[in-house]
Formats: C-alpha cells, sequence, structure tokens
C-alpha cells in the first residue's frame, strides 16, 4: 500500500452525479479525487437513461407517425429491430467509457478506477482490478455517489432463472420472442413499451391495482390502456410466487397456481443502495443502508461525509441527483472557504429544496407521462388545503392538430391558502417537453394570477395551460 494521497474532496462514484459534483468543487478550486469501479458515466449512461431512450424514440417517433393524416400508411411496417438496436449502442458508446474519462480530465479531477471503500474518518481506499491498493484522504469532505441497483425479490428459483434486471433490459442484443414483466413502475412502463413495440410479446404482472402508483391514477390507466391497444398483456393484483428455468424457456408459477411461459423476465420490482461494500460500517453506518441527508446533502451526524444522488434515497432520478450535486458542491465550496452561514432556508444556494417540492418526472411511454411537484394524494396527505383542476387534453386544439384522436389529460394541484401550484401533471403524446414550464411555475411558487399572463402561444399543446386556469377561474 501506498502512501495516502491528499485531495479537498473525494468523489465515490462517476456516474453522472459524481461527475457534477466533482465539476462543481473543482470550479470552486478544490482538488478532486474521482473513484469508479466500472464504466465512468454511470448507470445512466449505459444501462437507463440513455439506452432506453434510445430504444424508445422510434417507438414514439412511429406512433406519432401513424397518428398524422397523410402519413400514417407510410409508417405501418414493424421497426426495423437490429437498426434500433445498433442506435442504442452508439448512445451508449458501445459501452466505452473514454469520452467521459477524458471530461473528467479536462476539469482538473483525477480518476481512480477500483473499488471504493471508506477508511474511518476522510479517508477511502481504492482497490484496483489487479489488487493494487491506494489509499486517498479528503481535507474538506468525501462525497458518496454509488446510486442503486435492482433489487430482487427472494424467489425460488430466481437466481438459475438468470433474470433480467434494467440493465438487461436496456442493453439485450436479441428481441425475445415473449417477455414477462414484473413490475408497475417507470423501468417497467417503458420497457414493456420498447420490447412489445420491437415485436416481442409481453407480459405485464403487477402487483397492485394499477401502473405508475406514484403518479396520479390516470397517468397509469392511460399508459395500461395504451399497452394493451398496443398487444401486451396487463395483469394487474396479481403475484409471482415462483420461476422456473429450463433451457431457452422460463415459466412463472402466479400466487394463483397458474403458469406462463417466456423467453425472459424482466423484474422491475425496486432499486437498493449500492452501498453494501463501501465502508460504512467504519464510520458508523450500516452497510447497504440508505443515508439520510440535510438538505445541503451532508450525512446526518457527521461535518465531512455528503451521500448525494440516489443513495440517500430523496428522488430517485438522474436529474435529480445531478441536481443535487450541484447544491452539495456548493455547499463543500463554501464550507471550505470558511463561510460563516450558508444559504440553507428553502431555494437557497445550498439546499435542495426542489427534493420536497418540485421534482420533475417523465415516463417515456406512449402516452408520455410527466409530472413536477405533489399529486393531488400527496397534497393532501400533507394536510394542505388544495384543489385539483382537470382538462381533457384533446380539447386543445394544438393536441388535435399534433396528432389525430389525441388522448390526454391534464391536472394542476392548486394551494388554496397561497393561491400557487403544488403540482402538474400531464398524459398525452408529446407532453414530456411540457413538463419544465410546470417546474418552473412551482419552483418559482408563481401566483395563479400572475400565470394567467403567461400566455400560451397558438395554436400548441401548451395552450392546456389557459384552460387549466380558465378552468380553475370558473
Amino acid at each position: 500500500m501506498t502512501e495516502p494521497i491528499e485531495y479537498d474532496v473525494v468523489v465515490v462514484g462517476a456516474g453522472p452525479v459524481g461527475e457534477n459534483l466533482a465539476d462543481r468543487v473543482r470550479a470552486g478550486g478544490l482538488s478532486a479525487a474521482v473513484v469508479e469501479s466500472e464504466l465512468v458515466g454511470g448507470e445512466c449512461s449505459y444501462w437507463a437513461c440513455m439506452p432506453s431512450k434510445a430504444l424508445l424514440r422510434p417507438v414514439i417517433a412511429r406512433a406519432d407517425a401513424r397518428r398524422v393524416p397523410g402519413l400514417r400508411q407510410a409508417v405501418q411496417g414493424p421497426l426495423d429491430a437490429a437498426a434500433v438496436l445498433a442506435h442504442r449502442d452508439y448512445y451508449t458508446s458501445h459501452w466505452k467509457d473514454d469520452g467521459q474519462v477524458g471530461w473528467i480530465e479536462s476539469i482538473g479531477a483525477d480518476l481512480y478506477r477500483g473499488h471504493g471503500r471508506l477508511a474511518g474518518p476522510r479517508r477511502v481506499t481504492v482497490t484496483a482490478d489487479d489488487g493494487t491498493v491506494t489509499t486517498l484522504t479528503a481535507r474538506h469532505a468525501v462525497a458518496v455517489c454509488t446510486g442503486t441497483r435492482a433489487a430482487l425479490p427472494d424467489l425460488p428459483g430466481l437466481a438459475d432463472a438468470k433474470p433480467w434486471t434494467s440493465r438487461e433490459a436496456t442493453s439485450s442484443d436479441h428481441v425475445p420472442g415473449r417477455l414477462v414483466v414484473v413490475g408497475g413502475g417507470v423501468v417497467a412502463t417503458e420497457m414493456a413499451t420498447a420490447w412489445q413495440a420491437l415485436g416481442s410479446q409481453v407480459t405485464v404482472l403487477v402487483r397492485g391495482d394499477g401502473l405508475l402508483n406514484r403518479m396520479e391514477p390516470f397517468a397509469g390507466e392511460l399508459v395500461a390502456d395504451a399497452l394493451r391497444e398496443a398487444g401486451a398483456d396487463v395483469r394487474t393484483g396479481v403475484s409471482v410466487k415462483a420461476v422456473e428455468r429450463q433451457g431457452s424457456t422460463v415459466t412463472v408459477t402466479l400466487g394463483d397456481g397458474s403458469t406462463l411461459e417466456a423467453d425472459e423476465i424482466l423484474f422491475a420490482t425496486g432499486r437498493a443502495p449500492r452501498t453494501e461494500d463501501i465502508g460504512l460500517d467504519t464510520v458508523g453506518h450500516k452497510p447497504g443502508s440508505w443515508l439520510t441527508v440535510d438538505d445541503t446533502l451532508r450525512v446526518e451526524d457527521s461535518d465531512w461525509l455528503y451521500a448525494v444522488g440516489d443513495a440517500n434515497h430523496r428522488a430517485l432520478l438522474t436529474h435529480q441527483g445531478k441536481y443535487q450535486a450541484r447544491v452539495a458542491g456548493a455547499a463543500i465550496t463554501a464550507r471550505a472557504a470558511g463561510v460563516p452561514l450558508l444559504e440553507t432556508d428553502p431555494w437557497g444556494a445550498h439546499a435542495a429544496t426542489a427534493d420536497h417540492a418540485a421534482v420533475p418526472q417523465v415516463v417515456f411511454t406512449d402516452p408520455e407521462a410527466a409530472s413536477a411537484g405533489l399529486t393531488l394524494a400527496e397534497a393532501e396527505s400533507a394536510g394542505l388545503r388544495v384543489r385539483a383542476v382537470d382538462y381533457d387534453m384533446a380539447n386543445v386544439a394544438g393536441a388535435g392538430l399534433y396528432a389525430d384522436g389525441y388522448t390526454g389529460r391534464a391536472r394542476m394541484i392548486v394551494d388554496l391558502d397561497r393561491e400557487i401550484l403544488l403540482g402538474v401533471t400531464f398524459v398525452g403524446p408529446g407532453v414530456g417537453e411540457l413538463i419544465h414550464s410546470a417546474t418552473i411555475a412551482i419552483a418559482g411558487e408563481v401566483p395563479i394570477s400572475r400565470l394567467w399572463h403567461a400566455v400560451p402561444a397558438y395554436p400548441t399543446v401548451s395552450e392546456v395551460w389557459l384552460r387549466l386556469l380558465e378552468t380553475y377561474r370558473g
């Protein structure tokens, strides 16, 4: 073991969160080391956001084209699956990270490849593939940016069945003839959408009573309707009892004793923190646990340990983790400079307020489902006096021009005491590009009276904003 190498900040994990955190502290004049055990760029670049959206983009584009008169007849054939998979491979850089390594170098941070583990306060050991151990120490902060992994249930036969997780679902080099998807969340619905369109016969098994249960109920209902229309079999209120693989066939036993067969089975049943082997026990935390942080992303009861991104369980989304990285980077830099009082009030420079109040998300299914802020159920559970305002997006002129037979729905949640928006949900073709306006309105706490003066261009789908406000005013 070599002598310890000292930096101002040591970042464990070089996914988008770790990259952004390193960039922010470097911009603040601090030295930084970044540790990565797999590919620089992390889950999002190679097994999540980028490959999944590369798979889904042709699916959504074809669906949109089929809703346009004069074009629909030209796009009735099947997708070219080989071309779609090749396009996906391009967007993952063929699972090579040279470009992202170059970016780390360009900001002046040092990259250490290997397994990073805490070894006491402000100390990280990095074990390389050849067994070489390097010790890093941090003057100011160590940031855990290790993300999450797929959480698989404890089911008889599952390990031997070689199930897909999100990684296999986004990186498969073939289209399975029959695919069972277990789960009803974002990964389940997006991958069911993609593989059904690419030629698989998809069966979705959901334990609960619907899809996308963290969004407004109508979001899951509209997505389920569309999956069924596309040919998928969506079953709710069912559980998986056992899984067995014999050769190329997977047999799934359901809770009622019935069975079904498939070529592959995807379990999209949640995420677990990748903290089980990073030395948490050496600093008083339980291995494998989520790390609880304050709004500066500093771990409770610590003045040097930060957990940024999925590992803190605040908002398991790449863009939200990058936002946290910007906030944490600013906080670490300020503390290193001896700033006596940080801006930690809501919406302050050192407070990740959006994690609580204005988290945006887009589910890239057909139709798309997009939301920002609170749902009606969340607002009511918080004891707020609110009103839900709904509008049928098919009645917006721009929606009709966008697609024949446009099907969609919008909802905004109004805080009746403050006359501001707490949440907005859109479901329908193309609504993903609408959600940032909602995010701005929520984060900016823009009064309803002022939103009335934000005039949407005609004839765009954005005119739904005017219709929502008119419905609220009556």
